[in-house]
């Protein structure tokens, strides 16, 4: 007869050490990173510097878009990973946005006005609580609703080229509350956005790949705030134009279940 231990495989008397889990640094310094910039947006815009507040909810954005590429580049997946990107994207493109776009110009609109912010970062945390639980079940060509960091670029970028332009944020509180209901409700609805998740940036392209990559770059540097918010207007529409050719044309409409391969972006939530 065998005892407990050697049906285990262990042998009695020795001592079995756990294998412990760790916790991967260089993803999550990336992760760590982007919930700086959502945390420094904020302090900037506590201090009326609206540009600087804008440049580090951008730069968050960026961030965001590295930790899980990096994470499967190096194989350092993890369910923490996952969490912990979830939670840093719910402070730099739900809490940071509202608050910045409160401070800026919807406190002048009273209740109305802390209304829209708590629609958007409400919204926010849907739209990421839902990314989470459907993540196995959406085509990973598009996203379910528009992904939070763009509905974040919709906002800091209508502030940002608004105070560019020299524009009081009292003076923009209505086209303000309208930007940040919109981008809210568009997290939530069930509009595809691509996503652009089967660009694989492993394999080789044209070289006319690079130099139109170089163009958009020097296109940008012409004017960031004003190129930046027009690219994050013409995507935080495209959904709806998706939503009504696929309906024109009558295909369904839903990302769900539209795919049998299960999407390898997760803990993005994009």
């Amino acid at each position: 007869m065998h005892d407990g231990n050697e049906a285990d495989g262990t042998t009695p008397g020795v001592a079995v050490r756990k294998r412990r889990k760790g916790i991967y640094i260089l993803p999550n310094l990336f992760t760590l990173a982007a919930l700086f910039g959502g945390f420094y947006a904020i302090v900037m815009a506590m201090n009326g510097r609206f540009d600087a507040a804008a440049t580090g909810v951008f730069a968050a954005m960026v961030l965001d878009s590295l930790d899980g590429r990096v994470a499967r580049m190096t194989n350092t997946q993890s369910a923490f990973g996952e969490q912990m990107d979830s939670l840093s994207d719910m402070v730099s493109f739900g809490a940071a946005p509202a608050l910045i776009a409160y401070e800026w110009a919807l406190r002048g609109l009273g209740r109305w006005g802390w209304i829209a912010g708590f629609v958007y970062c409400a919204c926010a945390a849907l739209r990421l609580a839902r990314f989470n639980v459907n993540t196995s079940v959406v085509d990973k060509r598009y996203f379910q609703g528009l992904p939070s960091p763009a509905a974040a670029a919709l906002v800091m970028g209508f502030i940002w080229v608004a105070n560019d332009a020299g524009f009081q944020g009292a003076e923009l509180a209505w086209p303000m509350f309208a930007v940040a209901l919109y981008a809210g409700l568009t997290m939530v609805t069930n509009v595809p956005f691509y996503s652009f998740k089967d660009v694989k940036l492993k394999q080789t392209v044209p070289f006319v790949a690079v130099v139109a990559i170089a163009l958009g770059i020097a296109v940008i540097n012409i004017h960031p705030p004003a190129v930046l918010f027009s690219l994050f207007v013409v995507y935080g529409f495209s959904g709806y134009v998706v939503y009504a050719w696929r309906r024109w044309h009558g295909q369904p409409t839903s990302v769900i279940s539209t795919s049998t391969d299960e999407p390898d972006e997760r803990g993005l939530h994009h």
